[in-house]
């Protein structure tokens, strides 16, 4: 039995040596699965007169190697078969026969999980681990086994030998590998060196950034609006001439934009401006005193802080699952930022881009119940359906007054504030993109305002204020909006909207509508330039039981504009917005805007 074992330690050892002997010569030697990415330094082979052997040896020179180095246990040599065999009734020959299966049967393991009778305690377990995981020539039984107690024979140890070295030369590089390498080394010498200089110079660079980054989790961007523009015609309510003198506006936001685990997003954004909204006077009260209508409020007309820097957005968007993206709001929320709009030509998120009018950017029905009104927080949340055709559920609730706990009295009566109970705004919207460069989506918003204003931001006074504002009133809006791409020049989009609304306390029901269509030209006179057709009906009250707060006609609102950039940087965006019947009345004179928008990003 001794003598049986000493022949499979030293068997054993053979493998072992050859492992070792490799281990030893990383420098040496490239794996077949590496994509030559070789460091300089293990590249530089010194020279020498030593010739290196291109052949493995064969198993019985390896046995003989092995036979050497192990010291020798038994005092004489094997004088029988029994001896070197073993003895049958041994225990480590169970008497189930099917346990003596030949070489033949043995079956490639690539685990060592897969040998049923290996454990993590087992004091040979880190070696078997090794033959089977990293050098792939140990292999198992047909029933999962691997049999660590049973005596190898002299025919089993020359295969594991041979297999385990056939499997070094095939997974190691020979000397013309090396010497190829070298070659290529000496041909690009210089490249190399050149390199070398890159990287250390951007390893370099990298520590300075490093050392002074602004933060390791957030990225800050911003955005500038320097516009000039101006009003022509006659108030839409008085009358009175308000044709007057060019202005200069600014307008500029601070996005910092922080992920604490790569998938969230945190995003913080300071606003400043000058620019009083809609061309109104800010002594006085409302931002209809000049125009006499809100019809010609443009896109970045988004408060006036006198210069001041205020928190403006805040809200934190995070994944659950692959389909589900939920944002929360603390401030400043709109339903935009969540959820499609289908308008992606003219789109602008708050007036930096796209459109210059504020109707032109979307349907309106998307900032019902949340312009000009504080503290609008809530929750957003998008769905994803298919990817492929991003075909998605976009749900959301948001809130006017959110933040405060007690309730507000209105001069109507009516009670406000708190994220339950007061002016609110809930929408739900699915939209698909059925075919490359198209998108449909059909929108619902459901809003309740204690005040009686529905607060499209546009439109005309009658529709955002539809009863006079003597009672709560509550809205359904239904939305339909389209984009398609006809061709490489050009686009066509569009929407329609109708809401109806309903005053408490009596049977009052106005009907009001809005509609647009509008023409995109990708790239006209210039690559990244834009040119732009919006035609539409602003938000018009159609139809409502407050007779004299229904609108006798309809304003149609025609916008032009051409967006081209300057560089990477700046975009100029020139543009005219004609009103014909302002406030939904052939009476009015008609009421042109010229802007003139140029956008800074960094």
């Amino acid at each position: 039995m001794s003598k049986r074992l000493s022949w499979y330690r030293l068997l054993f050892n053979t493998s072992v040596l050859g492992i070792a002997m490799v281990n030893c010569i990383p420098a040496q030697a490239a794996p077949e699965t590496s994509n030559l990415d070789v460091t300089a330094e293990q590249l530089d082979i010194a020279p020498s007169e030593e010739v290196i052997p291109t052949t493995l040896p064969s198993v019985d020179e390896a046995l003989e190697l092995a036979q050497a180095v192990e010291t020798p246990t038994l005092a004489s040599p094997p004088t029988s078969i029994a001896d070197i065999a073993g003895n049958q009734n041994d225990p480590y020959f169970p008497s189930d026969p099917s346990l003596h299966a030949s070489d033949a049967s043995l079956g490639q393991v690539t685990s060592v999980s897969q040998l049923s009778d290996v454990q993590p305690d087992d004091w040979a377990f880190q070696a078997i681990q090794s033959l089977v995981e990293r050098y792939g020539c140990v292999a198992g039984y047909p029933n999962g086994t691997f049999r660590p107690s049973r005596a190898m024979s002299r025919r089993e140890a020359a295969a594991l030998v041979n297999a385990c070295l056939d499997n070094l030369s095939n997974r190691f590089a020979t000397k013309e590998d090396l010497d190829a390498l070298k070659a290529l080394q000496d041909e690009f010498a210089a490249e190399l060196a050149t390199l070398r200089g890159r990287v250390d110079g951007l390893e370099a660079r990298v520590a300075t950034v490093e050392s002074q980054q602004f933060s390791t989790t957030t990225k800050l961007n911003g955005e500038a609006i320097f516009a000039f523009s101006g009003v022509a015609g006659d108030n839409a309510t008085t009358g009175a001439d308000i044709s007057g003198r060019v202005s200069l506006n600014q307008r500029t936001r601070l996005n910092f934009i922080t992920s604490f685990t790569g998938k969230d997003r945190l995003y913080t954004r300071l606003q400043t401006s000058n620019r009083p909204v809609n061309f109104s006077d800010g002594a006085i009260p409302g931002i209809i005193d000049n125009t006499g209508t809100l019809q010609t409020r443009v896109a970045f007309d988004t408060g006036n802080t006198n210069n001041s820097v205020i928190l403006d957005r805040l809200d934190y968007k995070f994944p659950i699952g692959d389909k589900l993206n939920v944002t929360v709001f603390a401030n400043a929320a709109f339903h935009h930022y969540y959820a499609t709009t289908v308008n992606p030509y003219f789109e602008g998120f708050g007036g930096g881009k796209g459109a210059l009018s504020f109707f032109g950017e979307r349907n309106p029905i998307y900032r019902i119940g949340t312009v000009a009104i504080p503290n609008v927080a809530g929750v957003g949340t998008s769905y994803m359906f298919n990817k492929e055709n991003d075909f998605r559920l976009d749900l959301g609730y948001l809130a006017g007054r959110a933040n405060q706990a007690t309730t507000t009295a209105l001069a109507n009566g009516e009670n406000e504030g708190g994220l339950f109970g007061g002016t609110y705004s809930a929408l739900a919207q699915l939209s698909i993109k059925p075919t490359e460069g198209s998108q449909v989506g059909l929108t619902y918003v459901r809003n309740e305002a204690p005040d009686g204003l529905m607060r499209f931001g546009t439109g005309t006074v009658f529709s955002n204020n539809p009863f006079g504002g003597a009672n709560n009133i509550t809205g359904d809006s239904f939305g339909f909006e389209g984009t398609l791409k006809l061709a490489d020049w050009v686009a066509v989009g569009g929407w329609f909207g109708y809401t109806i609304a309903r005053e408490d306390n009596t049977t009052n029901k106005a009907d009001i509508i809005n509609a647009a269509i509008n023409f995109a030209f990708p790239d006209l006179g210039m690559e990244g330039a834009t040119g732009g057709l919006i035609v539409g009906v602003p938000p018009t009250v159609i139809n409502n039981d407050v007779a004299a707060r229904e609108n006798p006609d309809q304003t149609f609102h025609l916008e032009a504009l051409y967006s081209f950039p300057v560089n990477d940087f700046i975009t100029i965006t020139p543009g005219v917005i004609y009103l014909i019947n302002p406030e939904g009345n052939s009476a009015n004179s008609d009421i042109l805007v010229g802007v003139i928008r140029t956008t800074f990003k960094f």
